[in-house]
């Protein structure tokens, strides 16, 4: 795995990170929670959240996205559920029609069964043996290494702010709690939630299952790869091994996404006068 990038020129980035929308993307003035629960869309609502500087106006809003992703997740539920209940109607209606159709033929065949009996003077069975064959398990490999993060004299203040950076991107989502580089990533939800705060359109949240590791895993590095150019530096393979991830893999990805959206201009920041 690649090293960690540096982490002073890191600290500079971040510790000037200023907002991310422009002040005309979004009304101005404080709304209130009537106004904010009417806009269904999830990134205007972010944008909101980025500007807001007020306490009560912040909660508002991280309420209003919480509603929000619930709703969504219970419209996805519900057409889901729709979905099966359609899907049984069919099976059960082809399943009549063949019970139909095979009530017909033995009506209609019965007589000719019955002379075919008569002659048989013996019936023959097939039998069918099932095997199982053992499946081996494949080789395990080495897991993966990090290189060691660099001990600088700013280290432990940037490793802090970089982790309040990502609690606060991820407030809002529901099963995400931020509280290490470890076992706070260790499903996967976290890595998605941070990834679909910098584009909401490219997956539904909401339908995510934690205990979808692999799914989750995959998902978020392919996304934050195609949409931020941010290399895969965490293997999911080892991620799966790991019951936590190593603090140092995780803190040098995010470290790395972190400069991706800063080069697309997705974290605005002021250059060190």
């Amino acid at each position: 795995m690649e090293a960690g990038p540096d982490e002073g020129v890191a600290g500079a980035v971040f510790a000037n990170e200023t907002s991310e929308t422009n002040p005309s993307d979004t009304p101005s003035g404080i709304l209130n929670s009537q106004q904010l629960s009417a806009i269904e869309d999830e990134e205007v609502l972010n944008k909101l959240l980025d500007k807001a500087v007020d306490f009560d106006e912040r909660r508002m809003i991280r309420a209003a996205l919480r509603d929000l992703l619930k709703k969504k997740r219970e419209k996805r539920e519900k057409e889901r559920g729709s979905r099966q209940d359609d899907l049984r109607q069919q099976a059960l209606s082809k399943a009549g029609t063949g019970r139909m159709g095979m009530n017909r033929g033995q009506t209609s065949n019965h007589q000719q069964r019955s002379n075919m009996h008569s002659q048989l003077s013996a019936s023959t069975t097939n039998s069918f043996t099932k095997t199982t064959g053992s499946m081996a398990n494949p080789a395990m490999g080495p897991a993966h290494q990090c290189s060691p993060v660099v001990a600088e004299p700013n280290m432990k203040n940037v490793k802090q702010m970089l982790l309040d950076w990502c609690r606060a991107k991820t407030e809002p989502y529901e099963g995400v709690d931020i509280r290490n580089f470890s076992s706070s990533w260790s499903d996967g939800i976290a890595f998605c939630a941070l990834v679909h705060r910098f584009f909401p359109d490219a997956f539904e949240y909401s339908i995510l299952n934690p205990n979808a590791r692999k799914d989750n895993f995959e998902l978020a590095f392919s996304t934050a790869e195609r949409l931020a150019d941010c290399p895969p530096l965490l293997d999911v393979e080892d991620l799966l091994r790991m019951r936590e991830p190593d603090w140092k893999c995780v803190y040098t990805y995010i470290q790395e996404f972190y400069r991706c959206l800063v080069e697309k201009g997705l974290v605005k920041t002021k250059k060190k006068l």
